[in-house]
């Protein structure tokens, strides 16, 4: 979903990152508030003061999105769920989760938890509001308040939504998993109505254009083909983890994989290995014990004419949990690391021992076959 992002801070325990994207956007928040909303509603101030007004509400929007997601953290926390961290990204903020809650009862109320936040935001940043009102605060003062009381407000209602993969929608999916007892029918159903939510705001977007609505209509479209496109990404990810969990690494691994020595030279390793099965990392094996792997990385490092005088010993890396994995562990656990690394393929050793290799191909393979066999249909 997301692309390069910034480490900003941790908070309880929780990464939280900025997708590149978040820059983007919060000088267009900044912007939009210091030169229209602010101006159009308070009039007579500086361009100084509303570039001030407006640059305290983008962080007050950037705090409220963090904490909404925080609580979110929280609350999964507290029902065993581990979670990656909190990214903000062009259409707000997400909580990372590794895993699908175990029970209706933890979706229900991890969901719940972000709207009932943001309702929480707004009743307090209103009360502050009327607080500054009586006390006759400066209206540059008041008017940040009003802002960050309203935009809660916007923010709770949208994510209301019953339209999967918003809060909204996985409360519905939390209903539905509780009435049929079925994740994967609550899932495609709740999935299918965010779908469908999508499509109406792109046809929104759409119509906004050609009435003139030129940024609305961009951001409408937008929104609606990210909301269908994660709708029916979080289906698609839903499947793959109930095909994959339970099946053990062993099942899909190459039990003869491809290895190298420490002394194989760069050349050879880039002439009948790399060139040769179009692998970009081999396992490095001595007298039958792991060493570690090498990778086309290193090798890219080393100039084209020494490849002939050096040898996998000298850039050989050691085997750490980013690029190894036991053979009866899950092979769900294989995907995510794939994936978390992007690495296609991990080495499989058992007691310090190479017995195999599995590939994200192998397990694509599967899940495809799986997929086509047990399910009516896998598109939203």
């Amino acid at each position: 979903m997301f692309g390069k992002s910034i480490k900003l801070f941790k908070l309880f325990g929780f990464t939280v990152k900025a997708d590149l994207s978040w820059l983007i956007i919060a000088f267009l928040v900044t912007w939009s508030l210091a030169a229209g909303l602010f101006p159009f509603r308070y009039k007579g101030f500086s361009a100084g003061t509303y570039w001030t007004m407006g640059v305290i509400g983008a962080l007050g929007l950037f705090f409220s999105i963090v904490f909404h997601e925080m609580v979110h953290s929280l609350v999964a926390r507290r029902f065993g769920l581990p979670m990656k961290g909190i990214t903000l990204f062009i259409f707000g903020g997400v909580a990372e989760m590794s895993e699908e809650p175990q029970s209706a009862k933890a979706e229900f109320s991890m969901a719940i938890a972000g709207p009932l936040s943001s309702i929480f935001l707004a009743l307090f940043f209103y009360a502050v509001y009327f607080l500054g009102v009586g006390a006759n605060w400066p209206m540059y003062v008041n008017g940040i308040f009003n802002y960050l009381g309203l935009i809660n407000g916007i923010l709770a209602a949208f994510n209301l939504v019953p339209a999967f993969p918003l809060d909204g929608g996985r409360v519905l999916r939390a209903g539905l998993w509780s009435w049929k007892k079925n994740i994967r029918w609550a899932t495609r159903t709740s999935a299918k109505i965010g779908s469908g939510f999508g499509l109406v705001l792109i046809i929104l977007g759409v119509l906004s254009l050609l009435a003139g609505n030129l940024i609305g209509g961009i951001w409408w479209f937008l929104i609606g083909m990210f909301l269908r496109n994660a709708a029916n990404m979080s289906y698609q990810q839903l499947m793959t983890r109930q095909a994959l969990e339970g099946e053990p690494v062993r099942r899909f691994m190459q039990p003869h994989p491809i290895t190298v020595t420490p002394e194989t030279s760069i050349d050879d390793l880039v002439e009948n290995y790399i060139y040769r099965y179009h692998y970009k990392m081999f396992p490095v094996v001595e007298d039958s014990t792991i060493v570690g792997c090498i990778t086309t990385k290193e090798v890219k490092e080393i100039p084209r004419e020494e490849w002939a005088r050096h040898q996998v010993s000298e850039y050989v890396h050691t085997c750490s949990p980013q690029n190894t994995i036991g053979p009866n562990e899950d092979s769900m656990k294989a995907l995510s690391t794939m994936n978390r690394t992007g690495s296609s393929r991990l080495i499989v050793v058992e007691d310090g021992k190479l017995i195999g290799v599995i590939s994200l191909k192998d397990l694509m393979r599967f899940l495809s076959l799986k997929i086509e066999l047990n399910d009516e249909g896998n598109q939203i």
